[in-house]
C-alpha cells in the first residue's frame, strides 16, 4: 500500500457520551472512566485541541464489516425500546446480567466503534491514535458478550485491512482473553494475535496450547503476576514475535483489569508494566492504535490509562499530581457496592510504585513453549 503523509503527533479520540453512562448500578461498569481520562489530561495540559477528536458513532452500515445485520437490528431496538423480549435474550444475549439494557447500550459502543474506525483511516499513512474507549474485545458477530455489545478492536482492523494494509498485530494485555477478537482472526496468517490472560478466569479461552490455526499465541498467566513477569512476557515473546512479524500496522488493547486494585481479576500488576509495554511497542509498526478495555477500579484505570496517553503522547509523569488532576481523583467514587475508598496515594499520584518480584517457574516454562512454536505465515 502506497502510503500519505502520516500524523504529525499522537491523536487521543474521546467523547463525552461515557460521562454519565452507566450500564447500571449493580453492573462494574457503572464506575466512569474514559471520562476520568480526558478530565486527569486536561487538567494536566496534555491534551491540547489539536491532538482531540470527538469520537463519531458507527453506522448500521459499518458496524455491518463484521457485525451481522440482525443483531446490530436488535442492539438498536432495545435501546429504544428500553426492553428486550425473551427471544431477543436467548437469540442475542442482550437484557443479561452482563450485557444489560441501558438508556445508551447502541450509542456508546457504536461510538467506540467509530472511533476505532476513524482511527484506522487516520493511520492511513502512519502515526499513532489512542482510542481509550475502545478495546471491546468479547463481542461477537451476532451476539453480545462478556460486557462487549461490539467488537471495535475487530472492526479497526478490518477496517485497516479494507485500506489495503496486509500484515496486521494485535497484543491484548487485558485481564481476560480475547476470545471476540480470535474468532474474527484465528487462522489468518496475516494476523499475529498475541494475547496475555489470566488463566482460570472467564471467558475460560486462550489455552496455553490454542493456536488458533497457528497464528494465535495464547499464555495465561497464573495469580499474582508481577512487573518482573510482564517485563519477561515482553522481551521473551512479545517483542520477538512481533519483530519476526513485521507488522504495517498493530493494536495493543491495554485493559486495566491486570492492575492489583481491580475487582475481576487477581493479577498484581502496577501501572508501570503498562507504560513500559505501551512504550516498547511503539517502534514495532508504523502505524500504532492503542485501546483501553477492560478495568474496574475507578481510580486504577484513569491513572493506568492517562498515563497510557503520557506515554504516547511524551509528556513526563508528575511525582505529586497539581490540584486541579487530584480533584478528578478525589471526586470519583465506587457507585456502590460497598467497596474500599481508594487510598491517599490514589489521589495524589498518577505513578504506582512498582511490583516488582519473582520470575514464576510457570510463566518460564510457558514462554519456553511458546518461543518454540513456528511464526506464523
Amino acid at each position: 500500500m502506497a502510503a500519505g503523509a502520516g500524523l504529525a503527533q499522537p491523536l487521543f479520540i474521546g467523547s463525552e457520551i461515557y460521562r454519565g453512562s452507566t450500564y447500571g448500578s449493580a453492573h462494574p461498569l457503572r464506575v466512569p472512566r474514559v471520562s476520568t481520562v480526558m478530565d486527569l489530561a486536561r487538567a494536566l495540559d496534555w491534551l491540547p485541541p489539536a491532538q482531540f477528536r470527538t469520537s463519531p458513532r458507527a453506522r448500521p452500515a459499518a458496524l455491518a464489516l463484521w457485525h451481522d445485520p440482525a443483531y446490530v437490528a436488535a442492539l438498536e431496538a432495545a435501546e429504544v425500546a428500553g426492553a428486550v423480549s425473551d427471544a431477543v435474550r436467548a437469540r442475542h444475549h442482550l437484557g443479561t446480567l452482563s450485557n444489560p439494557v441501558f438508556p445508551q447500550m447502541f450509542r456508546r459502543p457504536a461510538t467506540g466503534a467509530g472511533g476505532v474506525m476513524l482511527a484506522a483511516e487516520l493511520l492511513r499513512g502512519g502515526g499513532v491514535v489512542y482510542v481509550p474507549g475502545g478495546g471491546t474485545h468479547h463481542g461477537m458477530p451476532d451476539r453480545a458478550n462478556g460486557f462487549c455489545y461490539l467488537n471495535d478492536p475487530v472492526l479497526g482492523m478490518l477496517a485497516l485491512r479494507r485500506m489495503g494494509l496486509g500484515r496486521i498485530a494485535y497484543v491484548d494485555i487485558d485481564a481476560h482473553h480475547c476470545d471476540g477478537v480470535q474468532h474474527a482472526f484465528a487462522g489468518d496468517a496475516e494476523c499475529l494475535l498475541i494475547s496475555v490472560h489470566e488463566e482460570g478466569r472467564w471467558p475460560f479461552t486462550g489455552l496455553l496450547d490454542d493456536t488458533g490455526g497457528g497464528n494465535c499465541f495464547n499464555l495465561p498467566v497464573p495469580r499474582g503476576f508481577n512487573d518482573t513477569e510482564m517485563q519477561a512476557v515482553l522481551e521473551g515473546l512479545i517483542l520477538p514475535r512481533l519483530a519476526a512479524f513485521r507488522p504495517e500496522a498493530l493494536v495493543l488493547q491495554c485493559g486495566a483489569d491486570a492492575l492489583e486494585e481491580d475487582p475481576l481479576a487477581r493479577l498484581s500488576l502496577s501501572n508501570n508494566a503498562h507504560w513500559a509495554v505501551v512504550s516498547a511497542l511503539r517502534a514495532m509498526a508504523p502505524r500504532y492504535l492503542v485501546l483501553g478495555g477492560g478495568g474496574y477500579n475507578p481510580w486504577s484505570v484513569g491513572r493506568c490509562w492517562a498515563g497510557v496517553w503520557a506515554t504516547l503522547a511524551g509528556h513526563a509523569v508528575p511525582d505529586r499530581l497539581p490540584p486541579g488532576a487530584e480533584a478528578v481523583l478525589r471526586a470519583l467514587h465506587w457507585g456502590g457496592g460497598g467497596r474500599a475508598p481508594a487510598p491517599e496515594a490514589m489521589l495524589t499520584t498518577l505513578r504506582d510504585a512498582p511490583r516488582n518480584g519473582p520470575l514464576g517457574a510457570e510463566i518460564r516454562e510457558r514462554l519456553a513453549v511458546l518461543a518454540a512454536r513456528p511464526d506464523p505465515g
